[in-house]
């Protein structure tokens, strides 16, 4: 069974997910934004070890904790190749990962598998994850709305192309967002003027 814990996290409250199955005895962290001892003490107390990160995007509010955590656990790191082309002052210094992933990858951690969907408009790299019947969006979808394009990197074109692709998936699914509440798939095929 899939357990998720969310923890807004930072003045921007980043939404930092830990993800594992229940068979398994590790967990994963996607997007820890900021507050690595907050992350390290919830994985404690659920009595996991964290066997890797996997990113959305880099953007520093969602990787603000990646190195300090990484340091304490020596887990994976995964990240898409094209953001590590921006600009320093978006990342908040050299992205740190191990791993690259993209389309089509998968990457199974935690007794839980992840699929790679390459979702670029909010950043070059934007991806989301789908597990089971989840969707972790970072800021590519949000209920009701869509991440920002104006940022370096960003291109308007290309999220609407990405949300267009997740609007196609069959099923619904439920959606994990970087910032704000989690939704629904169907229902943001519904209301989300940006999914039509």
């Amino acid at each position: 069974m899939l357990n998720i814990e969310t923890m807004p996290l930072g003045s921007y409250q980043t939404n930092c997910y830990l993800v594992w199955d229940s068979e398994a005895e590790g967990c994963v962290v996607i997007d820890p934004g900021f507050e690595p001892q907050t992350v390290l003490l919830a994985a404690r107390k659920l009595g996991r070890k964290i066997q890797a990160i996997l990113l959305t995007h880099g953007h520093f509010d969602h990787v603000g904790a990646v190195r300090e955590i990484a340091a304490d656990t020596d887990c994976d790191v995964y990240l898409c190749e094209a953001d590590k082309l921006m600009p320093v002052r978006m990342t908040a210094g050299p992205l740190y990962h191990t791993h690259t992933y993209g389309e089509g990858d998968r990457v199974t951690v935690a007794g839980v598998t992840f699929s790679v969907l390459h979702t670029p408009g909010h950043t070059p790299g934007s991806v989301c994850l789908l597990a089971e019947n989840h969707i972790f969006s970072g800021d590519t979808l949000f209920a009701g709305t869509c991440g920002r394009t104006d940022l370096p990197g960003g291109n308007w074109e290309q999220i609407l192309t990405s949300l267009k692709r997740l609007a196609s998936l069959e099923g619904d699914y439920i959606v994990h967002p970087g910032h704000g509440e989690a939704t629904t798939l169907m229902d943001e095929r519904m209301y989300n003027p940006y999914m039509r």
